[in-house]
């Protein structure tokens, strides 16, 4: 099959991919990539830290570095996962866009993925490839739909999280038909950037699923929606809340782990 894939110019992205594309090998796939997700709008500076974490640690710091390395055989930045797919991966912000049109046109797609893609897309390119786009939600649909589920999730006190794998079926937000969904624990301990990386362990279990099944020339089982709850990124109160319930975004030394897994 022919599979573009939509994704986020971060951490949480790159970490999804290089657990999807090993099991891409027999298709056709190519990578666009939003710079980020959501708008300009001044953001409390723990979500602006995070963002340091989530984006500027791979991008700037721990990519060029990779990239400098002989027989690297650990996780891989965008530009070693790169040599992966039919043409180098390149940003796209302005999808609904003629050109953002025409680009994906040009490459005759059967299927669209996004994963965290940080634009709405609009019917035009939702028509273009025949067996749908599927999007991975790092959140349980109906419920937790939006910016950041997972901190949401934790801060309502949820037992568990998770993701939904399901078809973007018009130009509204995380509504379409649920394909799957995977599980796992909340471990308080444990940062909400944690989570949302463990979490692309299942939730790229189901989209490697999901496309076996559509290679094989059959549907896919849906659930429609019932009515659900969105969320924004948090202010300031709900952050004060959140670690007034021992709760962190992002702990440092979990990134050393996180860092041994793309040099070893």
């Amino acid at each position: 099959m022919n599979i573009v894939i939509l994704a986020n110019r971060d951490l949480a992205s790159n970490f999804a991919l290089n657990l999807l594309v090993p099991h891409l090998s027999q298709h056709n796939v190519s990578l666009f990539l939003s710079a980020k997700v959501g708008g300009s709008d001044l953001k409390p500076v723990e979500i602006q830290t995070l963002s340091f974490f989530e984006q500027t640690l791979l991008t700037q710091l721990l990519s060029p570095l990779l990239e400098k390395l002989n027989n690297h055989h650990g996780f891989k930045s965008f530009g070693q996962i790169s040599k992966e797919f039919v043409q180098p991966v390149s940003e796209l912000n302005e999808i609904n866009s003629p050109l953002g049109l025409a680009k994906i046109s040009k490459l005759q797609p059967d299927v669209i993925l996004s994963i965290r893609y940080g634009r709405i897309l609009k019917e035009a390119v939702l028509a273009l490839p025949p067996l749908g786009v599927l999007n991975l939600h790092s959140g349980l649909l109906p419920d937790y739909r939006g910016v950041m589920a997972s901190f949401w999730a934790m801060l309502n006190g949820e037992k568990q999280l998770g993701t939904s794998l399901h078809y973007i079926d018009d130009a509204s937000i995380d509504t379409g038909r649920i394909i799957a969904q995977s599980y796992m624990p909340v471990r308080p301990h444990q940062s909400y950037l944690w989570h949302v990386l463990q979490l692309y362990i299942g939730g790229c279990e189901l989209v490697t699923q999901a496309l076996q099944t559509l290679a094989l020339g059959e549907q896919l089982k849906t659930t429609e929606q019932q009515q659900g709850r969105y969320y924004s990124f948090p202010n300031e109160q709900a952050i004060k809340r959140f670690e007034e319930q021992g709760l962190s975004l992002v702990k440092e030394d979990e990134l050393v782990a996180l860092i041994h897994q793309y040099y070893f």
